[in-house]
């Protein structure tokens, strides 16, 4: 099988005309010509009509001919909208693009390409009321409001649209570039189209027969995922144990719920818990955020230990209920995901292989996916019970839905073209056994898997691996495995629960010292929130956010500061004062310190140097003589720099090109 490069350079004519499609400058980046292209809605003639898809094409960036090939970059979802990321995937893909354009659009039912609703799931109320016993109903009354055509919004129908694109813009070969659920809709082309394929690159790969009903590859992957967090003994200082830690935790939450008190961003307590299920949401939201991923073993160790609160803060961010935000901000998060959810139930309600007989009445679909899950043995579960299980997946949110389409039709041959496929180590929601699955079935593919990676490998691998890789694959030579690197974001310690615990800052007396120790746990503490609040969000946290303590207080945003007021992290210690937000590292803080348990007194942090009167005692020390527990050994703050990241986490864009949880299913692709 010859190389990426030598591919390339064999592609025969293509034809010379994109007839019937006229091109414009696209109003957002005129790099790039965005025009429409209408497609049958449904191929199969049930449905009359057609739609059309929003398309966005780069030119190719040499000279010369017209290209004779394209890469088709394919977002994930189901539901979301491919275009918006145009300009991530041109990065992502530039080595590919010196001799073929660059094609990005929406897919059916997304974006600018008819986005696909239903008045059902368009009520605040309903959503908000939603669970596992009232989904069903809920999506089968947006099935009846789709009609007929909700059949039409299928991985093969958008695998058919792919095709209909080549043909309409004269393109000989497509290389396919997919990102979870893309890499299906890629999949699926490429076995139906494999004489149109000139490569593939998959990234967080989702097979096109699956993925399971119950997801049991997930909870497979648990234990070498944990197994990668904390490799090189980076977890040492908080448990032996990773995975036995969530099955002792998830075997007590399956008796009875872990409950505590978390403090709002208006310094508000309130009564919070966890049950089984919300510890396995924590554990998945960890596949696209490594900020949780580095905050789970702590959390999960001092829950066993019998202090609830970090956990279930942490299960706070990881819904996206943490921080407060301003209420329009609120209401533009929400009013953004209604097309998505009722694409992404449409598609996969549809077509995921569930356990009921697709010609079986709808009201027999809930008996026989029961008696499937009660075959599975506990070992298959493991370290979750059935509930969990059954709650987890998606089946609960179909098994009222009235099917249309045809069933889909088994897996063929994918074509032996160049491919590379892209896994994170850390990845529950596509494990890289989908990509081991994926790669043994095309002999010459080449497989990396990156370690300290969750979920879409090119939007959340921090090192240079996987864009390397991309660059070496379209440069015709062997791809070569990642090297062990650092993980910007490590693990974090047990949090202290009293004073006592915290060691004291060396040439200071006890109390006092102690109290400092707990000032730069706090700050630090405060700064991995505010970077799992940002990477939760994808986006940058608006003005006027809010951030409630450990135990007690609050911390708000601006444009330009941080104001903390009796923010505590450790009981009996709170913080007051304003934390300039960029340039830190160049700038004196000075907060106020007071509380029971605190020398009380104030601080001022240098970029090197802690001074101030605490306990009525003046000091001045370096910052490197405080053992900070909240800090891994040998690793530091995370990620590397200076307090505190709001400018730049992440990186401008909405990327990753994976769509985000909604309010259904707790896996999407």
């Amino acid at each position: 099988m010859a190389v990426i490069g030598i591919a390339a350079a064999t592609l025969g004519a293509a034809p010379s005309a994109r007839a019937g499609v006229s091109f414009s400058p696209c109003a957002s980046d005129p790099s790039f010509s965005c025009a429409k292209v209408a497609v049958p809605l449904d191929r199969a003639g049930a449905v009359r009509g057609t739609l059309s898809l929003w398309v966005e094409r780069r030119a190719r960036t040499g000279s010369g001919a017209r290209a004779r090939s394209a890469v088709i970059a394919l977002a994930g979802g189901p539901g979301q909208a491919a275009t918006p990321l145009a300009g991530a995937f041109a990065k992502a893909m530039a080595p590919a693009l010196g001799t073929r354009d660059l094609v990005v659009f929406d897919q059916r039912g997304t974006g600018r390409s008819h986005p696909l609703s239903c008045r059902a799931l368009r009520s605040s109320p309903a959503l908000e009321q939603v669970g596992v016993n009232t989904v069903g109903p809920l999506v089968a009354r947006c099935a009846r409001q789709l009609g007929p055509a909700r059949g039409a919004y299928t991985s093969l129908e958008s695998a058919n649209d792919i095709e209909a694109l080549r043909r309409t813009l004269g393109y000989e070969k497509l290389v396919l570039y997919g990102t979870s659920y893309g890499t299906k809709v890629a999949l699926e082309y490429a076995e139906r189209y494999p004489q149109h394929v000139e490569a593939l690159v998959l990234d967080s790969v989702v097979p096109t027969n699956g993925p399971e009903p119950f997801e049991l590859s997930s909870v497979r992957a648990l234990r070498p995922v944990l197994g990668d967090l904390c490799a090189g003994g980076v977890c040492d200082h908080i448990t032996s144990d990773p995975f036995g830690d969530i099955a002792r935790l998830a075997a007590q939450l399956a008796r009875h719920p872990l409950r505590g008190w978390v403090f709002d961003g208006y310094g508000h307590r309130h009564l919070s818990e966890l049950r089984e299920s919300d510890l396995l949401g924590v554990l998945e939201a960890g596949d696209l955020n490594p900020a949780l991923r580095a905050l789970l073993p702590a959390a999960v160790q001092s829950a066993l230990r019998g202090e609830p609160d970090p956990l279930l803060r942490l299960n706070l961010l990881s819904e996206g209920l943490t921080p407060n935000l301003p209420v329009p901000a609120q209401v533009h998060v929400e009013a953004g995901e209604e097309e998505g959810d009722a694409l992404f139930v449409a598609t996969s309600c549809e077509e995921r292989p569930f356990p009921w007989s697709r010609s079986a009445p709808v009201a027999a679909h809930r008996s026989e996916a029961l008696a499937a899950l009660d075959a599975l043995t506990p070992a298959e579960l493991y370290p979750f019970n059935r509930q969990t299980t059954w709650e987890a997946s998606v089946v609960p949110l179909c098994v009222d839905w009235p099917v249309v389409s045809p069933a889909p039709t088994a897996s063929g041959a994918l074509p032996n073209v160049p491919t590379l496929v892209l896994s994170g180590a850390g990845d529950l929601r596509t494990p890289t056994s989908n990509a081991e699955w994926v790669t043994a079935r095309i002999p010459d593919a080449q497989l990396l898997v990156v370690p300290h990676t969750g979920h879409s490998v090119l939007g959340s691998d921090l090192s240079n691996c996987s864009s390397d890789a991309v660059k070496a694959f379209f440069a015709g030579t062997r791809v070569r495995p990642c090297r062990p690197g650092t993980d910007y974001f490590a693990p974090t310690p047990v949090t202290p629960t009293r004073l006592r615990y915290v060691p004291p800052v060396r040439g200071m007396a006890a109390r006092a010292g102690r109290t400092l120790t707990v000032v730069l746990d706090t700050l630090i503490d405060l700064e991995r929130q505010v970077i799992g609040a940002v990477l939760q969000a994808e986006q940058q946290l608006p003005s006027g956010s809010s951030f409630g303590g450990l135990h007690g207080g609050y911390a708000r945003l601006s444009s330009r500061a941080v104001r903390m007021s009796r923010f505590s992290f450790i009981p009996g210690v709170q913080l007051d004062g304003t934390l300039p937000t960029l340039g830190a590292s160049a700038r004196r803080i000075t907060v106020r310190v007071d509380g029971w348990a605190a020398a009380r007194g104030t601080v001022t942090l240098t970029h090197r140097r802690a001074l101030g009167v605490l306990g009525g005692r003046r000091f001045d020390v370096s910052i490197a003589a405080a053992h900070i527990s909240a800090a891994a050994p040998g690793t530091g703050t995370w990620p590397a720099g200076a307090w505190p990241p709001a400018g730049a986490w992440p990186p401008a864009g909405a990327w990753p090109p994976v769509a985000r949880p909604s309010s259904f299913g707790r896996r999407p692709r």
